[in-house]
């Protein structure tokens, strides 16, 4: 064993990020002082990041398995069925730390990363989505990173030519320090060509592929897994520098060798580098494996072997090849200009399991069991305390002028057009999207087909804060809701849980409060989680930031629809259309965006969310979807932030068709248009179909009252004092004002 390292000593220890009684561990399970490089690939390994420490015993609630799910958590990404041999393969996960410390490549390489997520599992990538979080518009560095991670996530996306088909954005002061930045991908493959991470065969050939290795990324993984202190601008070396050109080209080196049967297994090296993924592969397959580092490409002279497992550097592959294959492989990846080496070999598990073995310059550098890096990892309970449950909304004046607080909600921040961002993007790249951004869901025709997959991401966050349990419910019921809307089937979620440090109890209360929520939600509605991502430690004590990120456990939802002809969305389609609301309304205004934007009432001030009634939910929604294949309904949206009034609105600013609503509730305006009641949507129907579509929602059980019919270029309120008109260019100046003038372009 090689000497040549500086002696371990507490600084050290603490410097990556474990505690003195994790580094006594690792002496207990190696049975020695570990030297550095031992001591590096332990620290990432034990990261919150890598080992979900604090996580792992909560995220085993969640449902996770359905006939039609193939591969649920544990893989690269999830997998399901969606019929004809084919497969939808996805993922979401977060890159935030690297997205607030240099916003450009923290956003690129977050899609990086995913994307090869997805393509590791032998999948061709067909859309990307996002979930954004941002600080105050008028926070002084806000600007700087909305720019800069628009521009990285098209910027990536464009390049590689995987279209942007969608996602969210909002902003709240609580992430003025610490932004979100949370990519999902999804892609298809064939059933019989799935691969897998799990290695096997002693003997057989580790290739590694890709991009040379260089010193960015060192510790990102464990930066990751701790919250910004002052010196968060000093952090910039751990964040990855990505090349969408040599993504593609791996992309179609690694699809061209998957169509042989050279591979046993494959794994992106994504957080922590070369030492995540042949740990992972390794202890998968339950064998040893042994590495040559002096065999590593290398972009940069006289690189460590600490250097080089830590190495985060982007557009790399660690694979599995049948023995003999190695000179068929390097073949096509010189072609496509790609790196190509052995670079080591699996070996025999002993006794005790299989061990790291790293050679470099002729030494021994590492000589380390698995079990401790990976299944063996440290696993806490973490001490938490419920949210208390908040006194309900207190007294409060109604809506004065309902045309007045709906210009105010389609301007504020968290309602306007997102058109500026997903301009930036190329969501029509590969001619197969068909429902764009700005839906409830978009549509993605998989190749070839009439089917189409529906995709969506959500979560509520101050729903989330004020009630965990139910904001988690929320979160799974919206992104089922969403893809139900155009028309879909929804099969599975990807999840991306975003809270802040999970060492203060009051935070793990929110995490294990949201899970809660989550499953209920994902069992009532037969809508598992397939994979995910989580990511602690949201939190920043750097100048001018917040404390603590509001707990935001994103939700991805993957969506089959059968003919892509019998799709909905949210366009009005003609004058004289009638306007139905399904589902029940109960004028309910905790936690809206009315109270916020227009009351200046939020957090504790703004009454407990609106509940989630979870068996409404699933009957309301199965009657809406069959409605829609039917062909009975012409328009559909569901009803969530803004309320009804707002979702009304979008419909007509979509189309250019306005609407006459003419059926309030007694509560007041407020309660009848602003309330955000869960599990609600609002269709249009021709006069020919309403007889039958409102005898069928009797039957079933749902309720559909009618609120107005479609009309002229304009919004119309009927309210007892008096009407109210809005026309549909005013609504649209409101609209589409916000981010043009926040970033100082075009409108």
């Amino acid at each position: 064993m090689s000497t040549n390292a500086p002696a371990i000593t507490p600084q050290i220890v603490a410097d990556h990020g474990l505690t003195e009684e994790e580094y006594d561990r690792i002496v207990q399970a190696i049975g020695r002082e570990p030297n550095l490089t031992e001591l590096g690939i332990f620290s990432v390994m034990w990261s919150e990041h890598c080992s979900y420490k604090s996580s792992r015993i909560h995220l085993r609630k969640l449902p996770t398995k359905a006939p039609w799910v193939i591969q649920g958590p544990g893989e690269n990404a999830g997998v399901i069925d969606i019929g004809d041999g084919q497969a939808a393969i996805f993922k979401m996960e977060s890159h935030n730390h690297p997205s607030y410390i240099e916003p450009y490549q923290g956003a690129a390489t977050g899609v990086g990363g995913i994307l090869r997520d997805v393509f590791t599992m032998g999948a061709r990538p067909v859309a990307n989505m996002n979930a954004l979080r941002f600080g105050r518009p008028d926070h002084p560095k806000m600007k700087h990173l909305i720019s800069g991670v628009v521009r990285g996530i098209g910027g990536y996306g464009n390049c590689v030519g995987v279209p942007t088909v969608g996602g969210e954005t909002n902003f709240h002061s609580a992430y003025d320090g610490n932004i979100l930045v949370n990519a999902m991908t999804v892609g298809v493959a064939e059933t019989d060509k799935i691969f897998y991470s799990a290695a096997s065969g002693v003997g057989n050939p580790i290739v590694y592929v890709g991009s040379k290795t260089g010193r960015d990324g060192i510790h990102g993984a464990t930066m990751a897994s701790a919250d910004f202190g002052e010196d968060a601008e000093a952090k910039r070396p751990t964040v990855q520098v990505g090349d969408p050109f040599t993504e593609k080209l791996l992309i179609e080196a690694c699809l061209e060798l998957m169509a042989s049967d050279a591979i046993v297994a494959i794994q992106d090296m994504g957080a922590a580098g070369l030492t995540s993924s042949s740990i992972e592969m390794a202890s998968k397959g339950g064998v040893g494996i042994r590495l040559d580092m002096d065999k590593v490409p290398q972009r940069e002279t006289g690189m460590t072997a600490y250097e080089m497992m830590l190495s985060e550097s982007q557009e790399r592959m660690l694979m599995v090849l049948k023995p003999g294959r190695e000179d068929f492989a390097e073949a096509i990846f010189r072609k496509w200009e790609l790196d190509f080496a052995v670079i080591g070999e699996v070996t025999e598990a002993g006794p005790d399991g299989g061990r790291l073995v790293l050679v470099h310059r002729g030494e021994t550098v590492c000589d380390i069991p698995l079990g401790p890096l990976a299944d063996d990892a440290p696993l806490y309970d973490r001490p938490h305390v419920p949210t208390p449950a908040l006194a309900p909304l207190a007294e409060f004046a109604d809506s004065t002028n309902i045309s007045i607080d709906l210009l105010t909600l389609l301007g504020s921040p968290d309602l306007a057009s997102r058109r500026w961002i997903w301009e930036q993007y190329d969501h029509m790249v590969g001619a197969d999207t068909v429902q764009r951004p700005g839906g409830d869901a978009a549509v993605v025709r998989v190749h070839g087909t009439k089917k189409g997959l529906a995709i969506s991401t959500d979560c509520t966050p101050r729903y989330c804060f004020a009630d965990p349990v139910e904001g988690g419910k929320q979160a799974i019921a919206e992104c089922w809701r969403n893809i139900t809307a155009v028309g879909a089937m929804p099969l599975a979620t990807t999840d991306c849980m975003n809270f802040a440090n999970p060492q203060r109890p009051e935070i793990m209360g929110q995490f294990v409060g949201c899970i809660e929520g989550m499953a209920a939600a994902c069992t009532a509605l037969d809508f598992p989680i397939v994979s995910g991502n989580v990511s602690l430690y949201n939190e920043s004590k750097a100048t001018g930031g917040g404390s603590a990120i509001l707990p935001t456990p994103a939700i991805g939802g993957v969506g089959l629809l059968p003919d892509i002809d019998r799709m909905a969305t949210i366009a009005f389609k003609s004058t004289g259309d009638i306007i139905l609301l399904i589902g029940e309304r109960s004028g309910d205004l905790g936690q809206s965006l009315w109270l916020r934007e227009v009351r200046g009432l939020e957090g504790k001030d703004a009454g407990p969310p609106p509940r989630v009634d979870l068996e409404a939910e699933r009957r309301t929604g199965d009657f809406v979807r069959e409605a829609i294949r039917s062909g009975a309904v012409t328009a559909c949206h569901d009803v969530s932030d803004g309320g009804v009034a707002v979702a009304v609105a979008e419909m007509a600013l979509a189309s250019g068709i306005g609407a006459m609503l003419d059926q309030p509730l007694a509560g007041g305006i407020a309660q009848s248009y602003f309330a955000e009641d869960q599990g609600l949507y609002v269709v249009t129907v021709r006069d020919a179909a309403l007889v039958e579509l409102l005898s069928k929602a009797e039957a079933r059980g749902v309720t559909a009252a009618r609120l107005g019919h479609t009309i002229a270029n304009r919004l119309i309120f009927e309210l007892p004092e008096s009407d109210h008109a809005i026309p549909l260019a005013s609504l649209r100046v409101a609209h589409e004002s916000f981010f043009p003038k926040l970033m100082d372009a075009e409108l």
